[in-house]
């Protein structure tokens, strides 16, 4: 029957009947006698308007594949769409992935009783339900595997995703740090590309009969494609960072000894710290006198033992954005060949080659090099500097390499090259000047200047 309809008092409008309450029964009723009655309506009335908005009201909805509305819930399809982009993929991205399925599985639970905390349900979901265990990790704690269970009950359906009320709260997620603060833009995209893809995947599967986010207007904030100058430090502040990298830690221990070739290594040579981490003897050649050579064809990525197949904290991967097998042949400057030539002297190399390494032999963590920096920081600047962005993370010797040999004049061809990177990315982000080197162009601006304030000769032509 339509709904239009009239038959037996019942609405002309499905707005009237959705307005009708147990507090508010129809005319001619008996308040007490039809409370039951408007209570019923209130839920009928509730699930239509779930109906009309998922789509599922209407003949030619495309809210659902052509299987017909889909059974899943939102946390089985993320649990499969998990594995289903398991294999082969890179350690970071695997991580990545699970972080953004975490946060929208949040904000597709309904609020059931027994709901755990938000830092066992964190845990939960990053470690067990989007991950697939490697041969021999373990078995998943009970406390995990009941959350995982509550999850499973409180997860709403998949196609609740139409609803663009809903999708525009799940995207809203995206934006909030674990603290309630604003996360960072980076983040933000991140997340929503890996949820704009799950649900492509489930377009593809026919669950989904379109893309629910289509029809919303969420943008994430245009990131900053620029390096900010002031982390950028000229010669001779990155020369005294360096030195005081080797004051860092005991003597015998060479806690910050050990890391002066890697950290110079980025200044010098451009390199990334994952890249800088792989460095092996074998790649590279150090002649006593002049320049030398380095060809990278791999990177260690730090990424946890979760999400590699090897079960190390660090994977192995190829060089960023490059097809696997491809090579970068990276020059060396005397002054890094001589350092890493003394280094391997005084440290030898791990069993693998590689000349960074921890006391143990290990790939130097993120942790490690990131402690050592920061102290080795306030150890070169002067007060007034610490306190700046100037070379505030190891990643800032990699901006000011590129941003020094622009500013030497090399071709910015060469330099990407050597950088790894295109020639639009350089001369966007790292086209910078060094820490200031404004004052050196402004001294040049003002002697041009000042030529001219000398008194002319009288008889002087002006050149036409």
């Amino acid at each position: 029957m339509d709904l239009k309809e009239r038959h037996d008092g019942a609405a002309s409008d499905p707005g009237e009947l959705l307005c009708l309450s147990p507090a508010q029964p129809r005319g001619g009723g008996r308040p007490d006698g039809g409370s039951a009655v408007a209570g019923l309506a209130g839920e009928f009335g509730a699930e239509l308007v779930r109906a009309i908005r998922v789509g599922l009201a209407e003949v030619s909805s495309s809210g659902h594949g052509a299987r017909g509305p889909s059974q899943l819930s939102w946390y089985e399809f993320a649990a499969e769409y998990a594995r289903a982009h398991w294999s082969g993929r890179a350690a970071k991205t695997r991580d990545e992935v699970s972080d953004a399925l975490t946060t929208v599985t949040q904000a597709m639970l309904w609020d059931l009783p027994g709901r755990p905390s938000g830092q066992l349900l964190r845990r939960a979901l990053r470690h067990w339900a989007f991950v697939v265990p490697r041969p021999g990790q373990g078995e998943m704690p009970v406390e995990d595997r009941l959350v995982l269970q509550w999850v499973a009950k409180a997860s709403r359906p998949l196609v609740d995703l139409s609803d663009p009320v809903l999708a525009r709260d799940v995207l809203e997620s995206l934006r909030r740090k674990l603290d309630g603060g604003e996360a960072a833009v980076e983040t933000m995209r991140r997340k929503r590309k890996v949820l704009v893809h799950a649900l492509h995947y489930a377009v593809e599967r026919g669950e989904l009969g379109s893309h629910p986010l289509k029809r919303v207007r969420w943008r994430v904030p245009k990131p900053a494609v620029t390096v900010d100058p002031r982390v950028v430090a000229n010669p001779y502040q990155a020369r005294d960072l360096l030195d005081a990298v080797s004051y860092v830690g005991g003597y015998r221990r060479a806690r910050g000894r050990r890391l002066v070739g890697f950290f110079a290594g980025m200044y010098y040579a451009g390199l990334r710290p994952e890249e800088a981490v792989a460095v092996a003897l074998p790649d590279c050649r150090l002649p006593s006198t002049g320049w030398g050579r380095l060809i990278l064809h791999r990177t260690r990525p730090q990424a946890g033992k979760r999400w590699t197949d090897s079960g190390e904290f660090h994977d192995e991967r190829g060089l960023k954005n490059r097809p696997p097998g491809e090579t970068r042949v990276v020059p060396l400057p005397p002054h890094l060949v001589a350092m890493w030539r003394e280094h391997v002297a005084t440290f030898g190399t791990a069993d693998d080659g590689r000349l960074f390494f921890t006391e143990q032999g290990r790939v130097i963590s993120y942790g490690t090099y990131h402690r050592v920096w920061h102290e080795s920081r306030d150890l070169a600047l002067p007060p007034a500097l610490t306190g700046t962005p100037l070379a505030k993370r190891p990643y800032d010797l990699r901006h000011s390499a590129l941003s020094t040999w622009l500013c030497a004049g090399a071709d910015p061809a060469e330099v990407a090259q050597r950088a790894g990177n295109s020639v639009e990315v350089l001369l966007t982000r790292y086209a910078k000047c060094l820490y200031d080197r404004q004052s050196i162009n402004n001294q040049r601006i003002e002697g041009l200047l000042s030529s001219y304030d000398q008194p002319r000769d009288p008889g002087e032509q002006d050149e036409e």
